[in-house]
């Protein structure tokens, strides 16, 4: 088949699954171009500078539908210099692949991003073509996080079944943890960022976690980015952040915009607080947690979890 007729079957087939799955069409083809450029990543030699992270992560971890995303995360290593990473980012735009999709090297732009008072970071975007279609894709590339207990070699899952999957490093759901508490702690009242809550709450109600671990891995991110560990229970996981009009008001506006079933903020964040409390005065204390969370049914100690 050639690249033209491998497009448009590509595009058809992708309109197939929007209509199947009644998701918005645009967010499909985004999903296919993020998709589709990871892979090209992981064959480059650039696959050793980036980690994957974000919520791209959360279709490799769990068989139920999230909040879709139109961006994807990078943690990076090496340069954080902007030329270093459009290079590299134009060097991944010129492998060519029977995919369907062709990236333009010459649209690769970066530039500095910041997104909370200790991250910084470089974002790229980029358009690849399908078919006639123009898919925008946005690189978030963060630099010089601690990753807890190391990166996972994983095979990102594709959306047409007879496409390579991406094989990649990524970010272990214990650093996911982490760095989204971080971010609670560090904004307090000013967060907005709705999207961590949830994402919390999902990991908290579908994965186990060794409380030893995730203490280490909380210790190490807030000791890489400077945070302070709170005195208490952070307000952020507060029943007057929960109660906060704003709060509710981002809170219902993040549902609706990803078309999510009604949760309400004060049931998310007593969850998460009952989550996170514990390892937090763990770490206040200077004290061991070998403790284990169990998905559902919160921490238990060794010899309650094996009467189970």
């Amino acid at each position: 088949m050639n690249q033209r007729n491998m497009a448009a079957s590509v595009r058809a087939r992708l309109l197939n699954r929007a209509r199947e799955t009644r998701q918005d069409f645009n967010l499909i083809l985004t999903r296919y171009a993020l998709e589709r450029l990871l892979y090209r990543l992981s064959i480059s030699p650039h696959a050793d500078q980036f980690l994957l992270k974000g919520a791209l992560l959360f279709d490799l971890w769990f068989d139920i539908p999230h909040r879709p995303t139109r961006d994807a995360d990078l943690l990076g290593f090496g340069s954080a210099e902007i030329p270093h990473v459009e290079v590299a980012f134009r060097d991944i735009c010129t492998v060519e692949l029977d995919d369907g999709i062709r990236f333009q090297p010459d649209s690769v732009h970066a530039e500095e991003i910041r997104k909370e008072a200790n991250y910084s970071g470089v974002r790229v975007t980029l358009i690849g073509l399908l078919d006639g279609a123009r898919c925008h894709v946005q690189v978030d590339v963060g630099f010089g996080d601690a990753v807890t207990p190391g990166p996972e070699a994983v095979d990102y899952p594709v959306m047409l079944p007879d496409m390579p999957a991406p094989k990649l490093r990524a970010y272990p759901r214990y650093t996911v943890v982490a760095e989204k508490l971080e971010a609670l702690v560090s904004l307090g009242i000013a967060n907005s960022r709705m999207k961590d809550y949830f994402d919390l709450w999902i990991l908290s109600r579908y994965t186990n976690f060794d409380g030893a671990l995730l203490c280490k891995a909380i210790h190490a991110t807030f000791e890489r980015r400077r945070t302070p560990l709170p005195d208490g229970v952070p307000f952020g996981l507060s029943d007057e952040f929960a109660q906060d009009r704003q709060k509710q008001t981002q809170w219902q506006a993040f549902l609706r915009k990803n078309a999510l079933d009604e949760l309400q903020l004060s049931e998310v964040v007593a969850g998460l607080r009952a989550f996170l409390s514990f390892p937090l005065d763990a770490l206040q204390q200077g004290a061991a947690f070998p403790q284990t969370w169990l998905a559902g049914n919160g921490w238990m100690s060794s010899g309650e979890e094996s009467g189970r």
